[in-house]
């Protein structure tokens, strides 16, 4: 989970998500793509990790680490739980980084899993 942007931000303020995250990864049980680990960081506040990448380079194709059809899984699930805490999303620009994804597909994929089914969600833009 160490990073830059958002997570850097998320890993400065609570220690718990990327402890959980490794712990996860270690483990290997459900760590795969399209899974999504919810980590409860304060009384009505949640981290949600999703495996969104595939590697975190470019492989000898070009072909970037990000997989479009794994971030719509874990959006689907981080929906659900969403609407079972009645909860708003709120996060970078997910996949568009390192992950070497597209903003226009990541964010049509964003609007059916999460605005579409009436989930608040708020995107911020990190450097």
């Amino acid at each position: 989970m160490v990073g830059k942007g958002f997570v850097l931000a998320i890993s400065k303020k609570w220690k718990k998500p990327e402890e959980e995250y490794r712990e996860w990864h270690k483990s290997e049980e459900s760590f795969k793509l399209g899974a999504v680990q919810f980590v409860k960081v304060e009384n009505n506040l949640w981290v949600a990790n999703l495996i969104g990448e595939h590697k975190i380079r470019k492989d000898s194709t070009g072909t970037p680490p990000i997989r479009y059809k794994a971030i719509e899984q874990g959006l689907k699930k981080v929906q659900e739980k969403a609407k079972e805490l009645n909860a708003s999303v709120h996060m970078p620009r997910i996949g568009c980084g390192l992950a070497g994804g597209s903003w226009d597909k990541l964010e049509q994929i964003i609007n059916k899993e999460l605005s579409h089914h009436e989930i608040p969600i708020t995107v911020y833009d990190f450097d």
